[in-house]
């Protein structure tokens, strides 16, 4: 292994300076056995050692460590737990993405083996960030998360009461089919009054919160949509441009060019529930009289395909919270006309 120069080096996914550590710490966690690999700055070959998965352990090797740290965890099932507990102990954690990881894939795979190659692209800093936080708006995740299961959960079970009734036809109902429907009825019942407290929950969190307050009052977003944007973005400021966020939010594609020749193009990956509340967005705001709709009529005054007029709504929605969460101000839907008639002026 060769000597990875350090000295102004950043991060490429989060402007993390590198060269302010000393330590840079993999950490592969499993219920029973955690493996950790280190790398000082001026080291070559990482020391990785194995012991039984002991979180107390941990932190007294971690607070031991001479000069400043950094630590990189998988994004797992129990990554959120692990970042609350070190972040104490050393001086930057970055849970990072497994998706990008491609070298733990290559060769063979046990503990020590992925810990030392997570400790590598640590150094190299060749990870993508995971978000992490500490602060209220992660409770406010978790419920939007608890809300989408509860309704893909309802969904599914409307469904198969559909699917039964449409089913029987003119047929005679047994016991049986009785039973069944009535089972799934309650849960019905029992999803509906759910579903409604979740949602008044949602509104309050509406008017305690200074920027669910200003995305409530967008055309199309209401209250559920308000509070789902927020809970997946939490701070705005982690994508460095409009361009970044529009490409996390699934509503623009990327272009794929080799050799000056363009290859056509591809959906990157995004986030699923921030393109579901934009899309809906853009279908409630052209039904009724605002600027979006008016920006609407405009694109097909232009020739613009319905479809992608309504696809441009969705991107203007979307670079609307984008400022307006960067910025923390209210929504002024014909500030570019004030700014005009002051230049005017």
């Amino acid at each position: 292994m060769t000597k990875v120069k350090l000295e102004g080096q950043d991060s490429k996914s989060n402007g993390i300076r590198l060269s302010e550590y000393e330590n840079y710490v993999g950490i592969d966690w499993s219920k029973t056995n955690m493996a950790i690999a280190r790398l000082t700055r001026s080291g070559v070959q990482p020391k990785v050692f194995e012991r039984p998965a002991e979180i107390e352990e941990l932190k007294a090797y971690l607070r031991g460590l001479k000069g400043k740290t950094i630590v990189t965890i998988e994004e797992t099932t129990v990554a959120h737990w692990l970042y609350l507990e070190l972040r104490d102990a050393v001086d930057k954690i970055l849970i990072c993405d497994p998706y990008r990881n491609k070298l733990l894939s290559d060769g063979p795979k046990t503990d020590r083996i992925d810990a030392v190659k997570l400790c590598e692209l640590l150094r190299a800093g060749l990870l993508k960030e995971v978000f992490h936080t500490d602060d209220e708006l992660y409770e406010l995740r978790r419920l939007v998360s608890a809300y989408d299961d509860l309704v893909a959960n309802g969904v599914r079970t409307l469904n198969r009461r559909y699917s039964l009734i449409q089913g029987l036809g003119t047929s005679v109902e047994s016991s049986s089919t009785k039973l069944i429907q009535k089972s799934l009825e309650k849960g019905i019942e029992v999803y509906q009054a759910t579903k409604e407290e979740y949602e008044k929950k949602f509104e309050w969190w509406c008017k305690r919160n200074k920027l669910l307050k200003i995305l409530w009052d967008i055309n199309g977003i209401g209250s559920i949509g308000a509070v789902k944007i927020l809970a997946t973005v939490i701070d705005a400021r982690r994508f460095p441009d409009c361009g970044h966020y529009l490409s996390y939010c699934g509503l623009v594609k990327l272009e794929k060019i080799s050799g000056n020749r363009s290859y056509g193009k591809r959906n990157p990956r995004y986030s699923r529930v921030l393109k579901s509340v934009y899309k809906t967005a853009a279908l409630v705001a052209i039904q009724g009289q605002n600027p979006f709709r008016e920006y609407y009529d405009y694109l097909l005054g232009k020739g613009v395909a319905v479809h992608n007029a309504r696809n441009a709504v969705a991107r203007y929605i979307a670079k609307t919270t984008y400022g307006m969460l960067k910025s923390g101000e209210k929504y002024e839907p014909y500030r570019w006309r004030k700014q005009e008639k002051e230049v005017v002026k």
